[in-house]
């Protein structure tokens, strides 16, 4: 059974220098976090130097985010870079017929299975990690944003104020008359 998420990196592994490139697409259909506009696009190259197995890409996709200031909906391109470098032990089936090469793994959630890469764990990853924190609007925070302006006096026409504050008001004893 072939999976499209997975990439066998054995012969990379058993013969040092040896280089493996291809071209992935993804739409990461395990996601729910992110909302995917078009999917994840781009290239992915591995080599071995014989104690490292070093993975490089550069991919970009487009998604949707919510605006830090009002919440609103923002489409935005995400372009990453992949640089990740894996130890390897044992020695290469090419120098010893006796022994291979094996990717040792130290990732709280593995990224492989043997010398076998789960591809859109690892693309998942590094995706995640490239996401801006606080994605704006046009409005950016300095321009007058009417989308967060008319939430801002939804929410003080609904509860009088600041919502925070409506809890507040009901610790407080009604004054007495003075007399």
């Amino acid at each position: 059974m072939k999976r499209d998420d997975l990439l066998d990196l054995n012969d990379v592994l058993q013969h040092p220098g040896r280089e493996l490139a291809v071209d992935l697409s993804t739409e990461l259909p395990e996601e729910q976090d992110i909302d995917l506009l078009k999917p994840v696009e781009g290239y992915l190259e591995a080599v071995s130097t014989g104690n490292i197995l070093l993975i490089t890409g550069s991919f970009n996709t487009r998604a949707v985010l919510e605006c830090a200031r009002c919440s609103g909906p923002l489409e935005v391109d995400v372009d990453f870079e992949l640089d990740e470098q894996f130890p390897v032990e044992g020695t290469p089936s090419s120098l010893n017929p006796q022994d291979s090469a094996r990717v040792v793994s130290d990732e709280p959630f593995p990224l492989f299975e043997g010398n076998i890469l789960f591809v859109e764990l690892l693309i998942r990853q590094a995706l995640i990690l490239s996401m801006p924190m606080q994605s704006l609007c046009e409005y950016g925070w300095e321009g007058a944003c009417p989308v967060a302006a008319s939430r801002a006096e939804n929410t003080k026409l609904a509860f009088g104020g600041r919502p925070e504050f409506s809890r507040l008001s009901s610790l407080l004893k009604p004054e007495e008359p003075e007399r």
